[in-house]
């Protein structure tokens, strides 16, 4: 599944705390940004992502190349951050949107690539209060290893703006 728009609609179905009386629950529909305007320039498409895994892909094109016409390492090493990153968070967080900054990010660079499509994985290995570790791998279409990394990553949570029913 392929997004394309800067925003993911998620519906929800919002607590009615501190009564006894069942009512029916409204639905709270919110919008998480997606939208990156590094990501959007480097031509990275998200293709999937829920909590504990995010999946990102990337055609390559010359202006991802360095002076030897192989990928640059810094767009490897973009692609690992934004799939280990994305991974610890949940897009249908029912508190709050969440976000996150990189604390750590060890790359080993394994093989190089000029061309052809990549696909970066990442997938949450441990979780606390305000940290996530996650582990992430870049390979081509036929399944040869460019990359990997391990990192941490602080996570931040903000309101939710609603536009349901109270």
């Amino acid at each position: 599944m392929s997004h394309d728009s800067s925003r993911i609609r998620i519906e929800r179905q919002s607590r009615t705390l501190g009564t006894r009386a069942k009512r029916p629950k409204p639905t709270t529909v919110c919008e998480v940004p997606l939208a990156n305007p590094l990501l959007k320039y480097l031509g990275v498409q998200l293709n999937s992502w829920k909590h504990g895994e995010a999946e990102f892909h990337l055609m390559i094109t010359k202006h991802h190349l360095n002076r030897q016409g192989n990928l640059q390492g810094g767009v490897l090493a973009t692609l690992l951050d934004v799939a280990c990153g994305y991974s610890g968070l949940d897009p249908s967080h029912s508190v709050a949107i969440e976000n996150s900054a990189s604390v750590t990010l060890n790359v080993s660079f394994v093989n190089k690539v000029s061309t052809g499509r990549l696909i970066a994985r990442g997938n949450l290995t441990r979780t606390g209060k305000r940290l996530y570790f996650a582990t992430g791998e870049v390979t081509c279409e036929d399944g040869q290893l460019i990359a990997t990394a391990q990192g941490a990553f602080r996570i931040f949570r903000s309101q939710i703006i609603s536009h349901g029913a109270d």
